[in-house]
């Protein structure tokens, strides 16, 4: 039985200004890497410290490995691997020395562990903190979350400042924690990594969680434009009265269409020809984010 990592039920913290998070329902299950979504302000950074204990919820409840948030952060904080998105490091010490400390607190350190991990990722463990650049310093970061092989990871904005090389890295031990059974709460603006190794995504606007669900099943509701080639002559008027399409043009025994939701209509429909080719684009998960902001932009655009 897959069991909950995260669950939240109405969580809010709401500032005095108003804004922050509103009640937030989510459940987070074990063996998932889950990609969270928005724009600066939206609240994730908010829902992310909440969840960690470092503010306070001003409604609702939520556990995190079954520990309560506002009554167990100190157990919380031993046993989740987290990166938060502005990370301060003690610019005295040494990476090593730091993972000394962590491991310490966490009761052990696998040498061999920080061995690989400062590898994989091309990190001299030896300098002061202070002298590291912005990338090197992500890269402490990310190794200090991972020391231990804690069942949970909360990563704010993992790979910010990262080379294409190490962020592939990153990438990689994610899909490797996953495959070991453990989780991943992946916060992040980089949208296309996020569809690398998401299993499901949720968007979160202006503090409120619109949409929870797949990555695969987010893009099958967007419209995506479509050619299909044909061996002969069709009739246009055949493909005019399917439901899912728009914009049908036929030409030179070459259909182009929009697809808007399911293609079973359409795929029934094209069985009865002799197709050559189809090409289609596929929508990325950038295009589902963007169509949720755009429906805000419209929205907002209707109040005044």
């Amino acid at each position: 039985m897959t069991t909950s990592v995260i669950h939240t039920q109405a969580l809010a913290k709401v500032y005095r200004t108003g804004v922050g998070l509103q009640p937030l329902n989510l459940e987070i299950k074990a063996g998932e890497i889950f990609g969270f979504l928005g724009p600066n302000g939206a609240g994730k950074t908010t829902a992310i410290r909440t969840l960690m204990g470092y503010l306070r919820p001003t409604g609702g409840e939520a556990q995190v490995l079954g520990l309560d948030v506002r009554r167990s952060t100190r157990e919380i904080h031993a046993q989740v691997g987290y990166l938060p998105g502005e990370l301060r490091l003690a610019p005295h010490l040494t990476a090593q020395e730091l993972f000394g400390i962590l491991g310490r607190l966490r009761g052990g350190m696998s040498v061999r562990q920080v061995h690989e991990l400062t590898d994989r990722f091309g990190l001299d463990s030896s300098r002061p903190l202070g002298t590291l650049s912005k990338g090197n310093k992500q890269k402490v970061g990310l190794i200090a979350a991972l020391l231990g092989q804690p069942d949970l990871l909360i990563l704010d904005e993992p790979t910010d400042g990262l080379d294409p090389l190490v962020h592939d890295e990153v990438l990689q031990v994610l899909r490797e924690f996953r495959r070991e059974g453990r989780t991943v709460f992946l916060s992040s603006h980089v949208l296309t990594e996020v569809e690398q190794v998401a299993d499901r995504v949720g968007i979160i606007r202006g503090g409120r969680l619109v949409t929870v669900a797949r990555v695969a099943e987010l893009k099958a509701q967007l419209p995506h434009r479509l050619e299909v080639r044909f061996a002969q002559p069709v009739p246009e008027s055949v493909f005019q009265t399917l439901p899912e399409l728009r914009d049908v043009q036929i030409e030179h025994q070459t259909l182009r269409c929009v697809v808007v939701g399911e293609a079973d209509h359409l795929i029934k429909t094209l069985a009865a020809y002799r197709v050559l080719e189809i090409r289609g684009h596929q929508p990325s998960l950038e295009d589902v984010f963007l169509s949720f902001y755009r429906e805000e932009a419209h929205v907002d655009s209707l109040a005044f």
